[in-house]
């Protein structure tokens, strides 16, 4: 737990001043930790650190083997902190304004073939082998969940927090409470929503206020327990499991509609990403198909080659 009248000021802040989530608030607090647990070694309180101990502390980072997407959202966070202390007049500088973050890494997302993404959804489908009710409602929520996951582009996060209600009636759309407060607009595809009401009717007695309720109908699904439901829709599809996660749903869904054309700022809408920056990784998939295009059809290109 993060020590420090400071830090317990700046994380008030960010709950009455940003609204942010309980998961924002850990992970500042562990970011908070991180840096205090490294100056308390050298007899440094965070309060009093300067840019050099800051420095050696991102260092620290990189040697102890952590990405550099990692050391740059915890430089984040150190910025905003100092930043906050210099406007409460705490501190008359910001030790954390002048480091460099790490350049960012040049990752690709991982994503289905649709016809691998067709396969999984199949493969929840229940079949005569499911012979127990309890087996039979956790394909139907194996799924629905992957069919919204799918169509949708939603995370996880968002996905679990449906609440019973979200598609009751006839609404071709879902209003999704995002990272960051934001609130978008979804569509919900047609087997989407046939999906969903299956599992309705498969859940009429429970009382929750989930659409995918846990073991405990007052409690949401647990990120974990999803997890090993598809881990087992994965091993039923015949694809490799420990390649399979919400994520990869996710980024199969944005991959896949540029490669269809969609438009790059109708995706990031669709995403939910407050900058178009972090939609452009998935412009990879017209790269890939103009590389194509051109190695095939260019007269000087190999695959363009006729006659000569």
């Amino acid at each position: 737990m993060i020590k420090g009248h400071e830090a317990e000021l700046f994380l008030e802040m960010l709950v009455a001043e940003r609204a942010a989530s309980a998961r924002t608030l850990a992970a500042y607090a562990a970011d908070l930790e991180s840096c205090s647990d490294f100056l308390a070694m050298r007899g440094i309180l965070p309060v009093d650190a300067k840019t050099d101990e800051l420095a050696a502390w991102l260092a620290d980072l990189g040697a102890d083997g952590q990405a550099r997407r990692t050391i740059a959202r915890r430089l984040s966070c150190i910025r905003q902190f100092y930043l906050f202390l210099l406007r409460e007049g705490i501190r008359k500088d910001n030790p954390a304004a002048t480091l460099d973050s790490p350049r960012p890494e040049l990752a690709l997302p991982h994503f289905l073939s649709e016809a691998e993404v067709e396969a999984l959804i199949e493969a929840c489908h229940v079949q005569e082998s499911d012979n127990t009710v309890a087996q039979k409602r956790r394909m139907l929520v194996a799924r629905a969940a992957l069919e919204l996951l799918y169509s949708s582009g939603l995370r996880i996060s968002e996905l679990l927090s449906l609440p019973r209600e979200a598609l009751r009636g006839e609404r071709p759309m879902l209003l999704i409470r995002g990272k960051g407060g934001r609130e978008r607009l979804v569509p919900v595809s047609v087997t989407a929503w046939q999906a969903v009401k299956e599992l309705y009717a498969c859940d009429a007695w429970l009382e929750s206020p989930w659409l995918f309720p846990g073991r405990d109908p007052k409690r949401a699904l647990t990120r974990q327990a999803f997890d090993k439901i598809l881990h087992e829709a994965g091993v039923r599809a015949g694809l490799d499991p420990t390649c399979l996660s919400p994520h990869v749903l996710r980024h199969s869904f944005a991959t896949h509609l540029l490669a269809r054309g969609a438009d790059l700022r109708a995706l990031q809408m669709l995403l939910g990403h407050a900058d178009i920056s972090t939609t452009q990784i998935y412009t990879h998939v017209q790269t890939e198909h103009l590389r194509r295009v051109v190695e095939s059809c260019h007269p000087l290109a190999e695959g363009g080659r006729k006659g000569n």
